[in-house]
């Protein structure tokens, strides 16, 4: 819908995926089982690790706050995405919008400085483990998750003033299945440069500062894990650090795809199936990462299992 202009726009209308209304109830059902799974898998790691003292160690800590940070924003986008799949109107209000963009902003940030927190306690643990239970106190491991959730929080707080204080005269369509910040920005009729530069400068800081920190520490891992002797000390520590490795792997290789990716015709739905990926795909498997190629959450969920049956 085209806007005049100095018309105010007041709500904005989700177009979301291609061929969305004729698949539907189909999309509906497939993303309402995602995210039942979503639910049940993060809340369920989060009560495990809360459950089992075993578990209670800084590197579950931080997982925990992970399936948290998961949990927060895949429900930030996916219950508005399952509204449209079954809704003639797609909008969604200017407020709602801007909360929708805030919320899933800081989490998704956050995550990148949990996974980083995550590895620097592997670090630790592997090759300085006299220092682990100093360097990894509480006090460190809450003042870090207190660091990461406010880094996540200022980054998200200054693009969304920024974004949302422009002038909307283009259209009110936005060409996504949420409030996303590029596709925001096609709307705006006036210099969007700052804006641009700002989500790269954010953007790229975060990403950078996060894989250097995992890259830094599993240099060091490895090059610690080659000097260990023992072929059985060498597979403990590796498989230490599988699960992580893996969940690392997955989530930045989504979001560069999404970072490198500028929008163009031909690279809109790629960009929406790889943000349904890394924003709705990533908080499902994450659990099943940790339960499958974890052996202290193997023998929780374990151990749990013979308390109840």
């Amino acid at each position: 819908m085209e806007q005049e202009n100095g018309t105010e726009v007041t709500e904005f209308v989700l177009l979301g995926f291609a061929g969305q209304h004729r698949f539907g109830h189909i999309l509906f059902l497939l993303f309402l089982v995602i995210y039942v799974v979503i639910l049940l898998g993060n809340i369920g790691m989060i009560l495990l690790i809360k459950i089992d003292s075993a578990l209670h160690t800084p590197m579950y800590f931080f997982l925990q706050h992970l399936a948290f940070v998961y949990l927060c924003y895949a429900s930030a986008i996916t219950p508005k995405m399952l509204q449209n799949f079954i809704r003639t109107e797609k909008s969604i209000s200017f407020i709602g919008c801007m909360v929708q963009f805030l919320v899933y902003g800081t989490f998704a940030t956050s995550d990148l400085y949990i996974l980083a927190s995550m590895a620097v306690d592997r670090y630790v643990v592997i090759c300085n483990p006299p220092h682990y239970p100093v360097v990894m106190s509480q006090r460190v491991c809450i003042q870090l998750l207190v660091g990461l959730y406010f880094m996540g929080f200022i980054n998200a707080s200054v693009n969304t003033s920024f974004t949302f204080s422009l002038n909307f005269c283009k259209s009110n369509a936005v060409n996504h299945f949420f409030c996303d910040e590029l596709p925001i920005l096609a709307l705006v009729c006036t210099n969007v440069k700052l804006n641009i530069m700002l989500l790269t400068v954010f953007v790229g800081f975060n990403l950078m500062f996060t894989v250097l920190v995992v890259l830094f520490s599993y240099t060091y891992i490895l090059a610690t894990s080659l000097k260990i002797s023992s072929t059985a000390g060498r597979k403990k520590a590796f498989s230490t650090c599988a699960s992580h490795l893996t969940a690392v792997a997955i989530f930045y290789g989504a979001l560069s795809y999404v970072c490198l990716h500028h929008s163009t015709t031909e690279t809109q739905e790629q960009e929406k199936a790889a943000s349904v990926f890394y924003g709705i795909m990533v908080p499902m498997i994450n659990p099943v990462i940790y339960s499958l190629r974890n052996h202290e959450v193997k023998k929780a969920l374990h151990g749990i299992r013979k308390k109840c049956f």
